[in-house]
């Protein structure tokens, strides 16, 4: 079976079985995260040079930046989900 491949942005694309969390990029957690995934060479840049909105965190621990809004991905990654930005 071929895995659900979702846009994440400028035509780069994830496998969305891989994919263990989106996550807003403001908190502190996620900014050290970003950091460690950067000096161990984890860290994929998918923003093409915008400001980054969106953090993907994948199961073989490589961290994506996205310049497309979480609540965006995460209705592209389960579309039938209810899902509604918390308030």
């Amino acid at each position: 079976m071929c895995p659900k491949m979702v846009n994440i942005g400028f035509g780069n694309i994830v496998a969305s079985e891989r994919v263990i969390a989106v996550v807003s990029p403001n908190g502190a957690p996620i900014k050290r995260l970003r950091e460690e995934a950067k000096a161990e060479k984890r860290l994929i840049d998918a923003t093409h040079g915008r400001k980054t909105r969106a953090v993907i965190i994948t199961d073989s621990n490589h961290v994506i930046l996205s310049a497309i809004q979480s609540e965006t991905l995460a209705q592209r990654f389960d579309p039938d989900s209810k899902y509604e930005k918390p308030t």
